[in-house]
C-alpha cells in the first residue's frame, strides 16, 4: 500500500529551526512532484512549498520564501523541508504530498497522496 509518512514535527522556539521528512513507501515517485502544505489552528490547508522530480526547480510560498528549503532524494525516496528562522505564525499540522505531474502545482487538489501530517507548535 502507498503511504506517505512525515516525521520531524515538534515544539519549538521563535527563530529556532527544524527539519521536517517525509517518507514515500510501496510506491516511487521519481519522476512525480512532491509538496509540502500546513494547515494552522482554525484556518484551511495551504501551500508552503514543492519540488519537481529532478530537484532542480522549486517553488515556495511567499511567507516561507528564504526560510525554508525543499529537497528531495529520488534514491531513498524521501523529501524534507528544512524550516529556519521559524515564527509562531509558523504554528501547524504539516502534510507532505505527492502528484503524478510534472508539473509544480500549489493547489491540494492537484495531489494525489497525502501523509498524516506532523504538527510544528513555534512558541513566541
Amino acid at each position: 500500500q502507498v503511504q506517505l509518512v512525515e516525521s520531524g514535527g515538534g515544539l519549538v522556539q521563535a527563530g529556532d529551526s527544524l527539519r521536517l521528512s517525509c517518507a514515500a513507501s510501496g510506491r516511487t515517485f521519481s519522476r512525480g512532484v512532491m509538496g509540502w502544505f500546513r494547515r494552522p489552528p482554525g484556518q484551511e490547508r495551504e501551500y508552503v512549498a514543492a519540488i519537481a522530480w529532478s530537484g532542480g526547480s522549486t517553488a515556495y510560498a511567499e511567507s516561507v520564501k528564504g526560510r525554508f528549503t525543499i529537497s528531495r532524494d529520488n534514491a531513498k525516496n524521501t523529501v524534507s523541508l528544512q524550516m529556519t528562522a521559524l515564527k509562531p505564525e509558523d504554528t501547524a499540522v504539516y502534510f507532505c504530498a505527492a502528484r503524478n505531474g510534472a508539473w509544480i502545482r500549489s493547489r491540494p487538489d492537484d495531489y494525489d497522496l497525502w501523509g498524516q501530517g506532523t504538527q510544528v507548535t513555534v512558541s513566541s
